[in-house]
């Protein structure tokens, strides 16, 4: 096991894991004659329903009808094989499911609600109460629903790309480095933060600034990947990323 003031950087020898896209996720979703295909559906859908909810909500909806239509659109993804006609070169994978979803809406006006939705079925287990309360938490502006949309879809990238770092520097053996500087991620700290990490973590300040940096450039390349792995050209990964982050700001 390295040594955790080490200067070997977390992920340089785990990469492999990240080898499968996004996209190739959804084009496995998309075949259910694929070995795996309903997993690959679950593991988008736990990703990326809170988005979904939030557009939903926003679009008017009350909490109940917001969870069953979410739970309604789920499993019309799955039975509908709709999936299927996502493809890469039809760009960002966010556009494509947006799409997906209001169409799904505007036939869902012209129907019963909870019966032609299945009696309220649930499809995956959703923390809708949770997504109320991030919802509530969402400062008073009036975001469209596409715009909260693309909000919280950010936020689940910035997650996504987070746990893979965490998950890197656990496999490598530097969790508890993880653990104590990933809030530098969020920006420079007073130089007494710095050796408050060091005295922690057993290193000197420079030690701790060098691991700062290591931790930094790693996140930025998952997150790079993350976005890459939604998006159909390689070239849009940088207005992707900028778009993403800019529309965090209040």
């Amino acid at each position: 096991m390295a040594p955790e003031g080490a200067t070997d950087e977390p992920g340089a020898r785990t990469g492999a894991r990240f080898a499968t896209t996004h996209w190739s996720t959804v084009l496995a979703a998309g075949d259910s004659a694929a070995p795996g295909s309903r997993e690959a559906l679950e593991r988008l859908c736990q990703t990326y329903w809170f988005p979904l909810y939030a557009f939903i909500r926003r679009a008017g909806y009350p909490p109940e009808d917001a969870k069953d239509l979410i739970q309604g659109f789920l499993l019309y993804l799955l039975e509908r094989q709709v999936i299927h006609k996502a493809r890469p070169d039809l760009g960002r994978f966010r556009s494509f499911l947006l799409g997906c979803l209001k169409n799904y809406l505007a036939q869902q006006r012209d129907l019963a609600r909870a019966a032609k939705r299945g009696g309220r079925s649930q499809f995956l287990p959703l923390d809708a109460a949770g997504a109320e309360r991030q919802l509530w938490a969402e400062p008073a502006t009036e975001l469209s629903p596409e715009t909260l949309f693309d909000r919280k879809w950010g936020v689940t990238v910035l997650a996504q790309a987070l746990r893979a770092v965490e998950a890197d520097y656990l496999h490598s053996h530097h969790a508890r480095i993880f653990q104590h500087l990933h809030p530098f991620l969020q920006g420079d700290s007073p130089r007494l933060a710095y050796r408050d990490a060091g005295a922690k973590l057993g290193l000197a300040e420079p030690a701790v600034r060098m691991a700062v940096t290591r931790l930094r450039r790693r996140y930025r390349a998952a997150l790079r990947q993350v976005v890459a792995d939604t998006v159909a050209d390689p070239k849009d990964v940088d207005d992707e990323l900028r778009y993403l982050i800019q529309i965090q700001a209040p």
